[in-house]
Formats: structure tokens, C-alpha cells, sequence
């Protein structure tokens, strides 16, 4: 029988964890509860103090947040290719047009350059990756995104606990979006939230997520039919992310510091151990940010990637590759996106490999991962 898998990425699940969870399971409210309210202000506390919105996914959070952008048909989101294909999807759901736009070739995030050169008169929204939990050049992107009348939009789902020149992952975008997925930097098992400041931005996240619904008898059309009366005056969806996982959200971020920091330390333990080794290059840090590693994307010069990560799965260490270019998807291709768009985001993607990082992983592990890696590029 093989040795158990070590995965690239797991939840970190304590006592404390349980027990928010059980006492919600043994109270009045299940969804729509106080543990909901409580999330997201907790939540707010790590964003610099801007309000949050909880919702079912890190996918639903971008669904949410083209939404309270009011993107639709005509209009253009300039999107990274470096990015799970949900950045991209939830816009043309929309009905929106993507436009990507290439990434650094230092950390694989959404070039400024890049996006400034895409920018036409139909952009509404760019949407920026914090790949691997590195934040994107936040102060540019945001300049160019405003010099064009639009929004940015931070994809923030690797990168909570983050900050970027001393200011908070979520403080720094029009809108940002987290995941909660188990392999992120916190979980609710499934999760995510939009962080926004506008208040207009806001109100029609928060209604977005509960199907559109208006309590506010101020803005209400027929405001005296009665108590019960509730209206729909744009649809949306149900995203309430229920109070059993927000009690779950709550505990974890007790444990965020934590997290972000033993990420840091295991990132470190790797860039030690693969520092000397030819064929490789190491993910970099540039000035003014402070991450919060959620993948150590290692790269694989050579064009050795694919027989590494054989190798690697070989000997029970569960590598990963992010991401695959979103518009190589055949989704895309039938749209008529071509392989070629954006050539440094596929020269990435062809040398990325993710190492196993998560909080529980041991320091003997990374050094086991290590081990491997050097005895094939030997």
C-alpha cells in the first residue's frame, strides 16, 4: 500500500473550531443569524476597517462584486490569465467581455503596463490576482483603472492577512473578494466575502447575495402593503454564507496572524533549502509587500516542470500547477481567445510549480520535499 499523499494545500481545524460550530448547531439560528453579523465584522477588523460582505464562495464573492459594479453587456473587464478561470467566468455571466491582459514575470501578477495598454472606453472593472498571496502592484493598478473611469477589482482569495506598502489586503481596491475554500488561509469550509468601502457598492452587494430582496421602506415602491413586505427591484442570488460556517470563519481568524506567519516561516524553510539549487528559480517578494503565502510557486527552468512534478507525485508529495492560462480553457477557445494572448503568462505557467504549504505542515515535510527536489536536479 503507497505512503498517504501530502497534499499542496489543507485546512488547519482546532478545538476551538468545533466548538463555535456546535454552539451555533445549538442555538436558534442556522442562517441570517448574529454568528453572520459577527463574521463580517470580525472580518473587517484584518481589512483596515472596511465593511464586508460574506457570501457562499470566493467565486460567488466575484459574482457579487461585478454585480454591485452594475458590469453588464457592452462593457469590458480587464482580467489577469493567471487566475483560477472564476475571476474571468463570473464576469461573463454577466455578460460583460474579458479582455486579458500579461503578468509580471516576477510573481505572476497583472502587469500595470499590461493592463494600461488594454484599457478601452467599454472598461468598467480590472480585475488583479494577489497570485500566490503576493499583492499586485495595488497603488498603479488602482491609478489606471481610475484615469479610465473604472473600478479595480482585487481578487484577494491567496493573499488575506496581506498588506501592501502598510496597508491592508482590502483597503486598497474598490472592491476585493476573498476565498474561504479549505486550502485558502482561512476557511469556512466554503466561503468567501466582498470588502468594499462606497456605501453604494455596498448596498447592492448586500442585496445581490439575498436574492435582490429591499427591507428599506424608503426605497420601497409600495412601502404600506404591509410588515411582511419585502421587494425586487434588480435580481440576484441566494449567496448567504449561514451562520454555522461564519462561526466557523470567526474562530479561524482568531488564528489568522498565526497562519500567515508559520506560511511565512515554511516559505522561508524552502527558499533555504532551494536557494543554491541550478534549474530553479524562487518566488520573490518585492519592496512594500508583506504577503500572505497561500502557494510557494516554484519555478522550473528547463522545461523540467512536468517530469518534477511526476516525480514529486511519485513519491507521495501532492505538487500543483497554478494556474493554467484561464483563456486556454475550451470555454474560452470557442470564443475565439487564442494561445499566444499573453505569452508571459504562459511562459509562467510552464515553469510553475506549487509546493505543499499549509500551517500543519511540519518542518521534517518541507525538508523531505526539499530532499526530492535536489536529488532530481542533481
Amino acid at each position: 500500500m503507497g505512503e498517504r499523499l501530502l497534499p499542496y494545500g489543507r485546512q488547519s481545524i482546532v478545538e476551538d473550531d468545533v466548538a463555535a460550530v456546535a454552539a451555533v448547531l445549538r442555538g436558534d439560528w442556522l442562517t441570517t443569524g448574529p454568528a453572520v453579523t459577527r463574521f463580517e465584522s470580525d472580518l473587517a477588523s484584518v481589512t483596515g476597517g472596511v465593511p464586508t460582505v460574506a457570501v457562499t464562495s470566493g467565486t460567488a464573492a466575484l459574482h457579487v462584486a461585478y454585480a454591485a459594479a452594475g458590469i453588464g453587456p457592452g462593457d469590458e473587464v480587464v482580467c489577469t490569465p493567471m487566475t483560477f478561470v472564476a475571476t474571468a467566468a463570473t464576469a461573463m455571466l454577466r455578460g460583460a467581455s474579458v479582455v486579458f491582459a500579461d503578468v509580471s514575470p516576477e510573481t505572476g501578477n497583472l502587469s500595470v503596463d499590461a493592463a494600461a495598454a488594454a484599457i478601452t472606453p467599454r472598461t468598467k472593472i480590472v480585475a488583479a490576482v494577489d497570485y500566490a498571496g503576493h499583492p499586485a502592484d495595488l497603488d498603479e493598478l488602482s491609478t489606471v483603472a481610475h484615469d479610465a473611469g473604472a473600478l479595480l477589482l482585487e481578487d484577494a482569495a491567496h493573499s488575506i492577512g496581506g498588506s501592501w506598502h502598510g496597508r491592508p489586503v482590502g483597503s486598497l481596491a474598490a472592491l476585493t473578494t476573498f476565498s474561504f475554500f479549505p486550502t485558502k488561509n482561512l476557511t469556512t469550509a466554503e466561503g468567501g466575502a466582498v470588502a468594499c468601502a462606497d456605501p453604494s457598492l455596498l448596498r447592492r452587494a448586500r442585496e445581490f447575495r439575498n436574492h435582490g430582496l429591499v427591507r428599506d421602506r424608503d426605497r420601497q415602491r409600495w412601502p404600506d402593503e404591509g410588515g411582511w413586505h419585502q421587494e425586487v427591484h434588480e435580481l440576484g442570488l441566494n449567496y448567504r454564507l449561514p451562520d454555522v460556517l461564519c462561526a466557523l470563519g470567526s474562530s479561524q481568524l482568531r488564528r489568522l496572524a498565526w497562519f500567515v506567519a508559520r506560511r511565512a516561516e515554511l516559505h522561508e524553510r524552502y527558499d533555504a533549502g532551494l536557494s543554491d539549487v541550478d534549474g530553479v528559480a524562487l518566488p520573490v517578494t518585492l519592496p512594500g509587500a508583506a504577503p500572505a503565502w497561500h502557494l510557494y510557486p516554484l519555478r522550473v527552468l528547463g522545461g523540467r516542470r512536468r517530469a518534477l512534478y511526476e516525480h514529486l507525485r511519485e513519491h507521495g508529495i501532492g505538487v500543483q500547477v497554478n494556474y493554467i492560462p484561464a483563456y486556454w480553457h475550451p470555454v474560452f477557445a470557442d470564443l475565439g481567445y487564442r494561445r499566444g494572448l499573453c505569452p508571459g503568462a504562459e511562459e509562467f505557467y510552464a515553469s510553475e510549480l506549487s509546493l505543499p504549504l499549509f500551517p500543519d505542515l511540519a518542518d521534517a515535510e518541507v525538508d523531505r520535499v526539499v530532499e526530492l527536489i535536489r536529488a532530481f536536479l542533481r
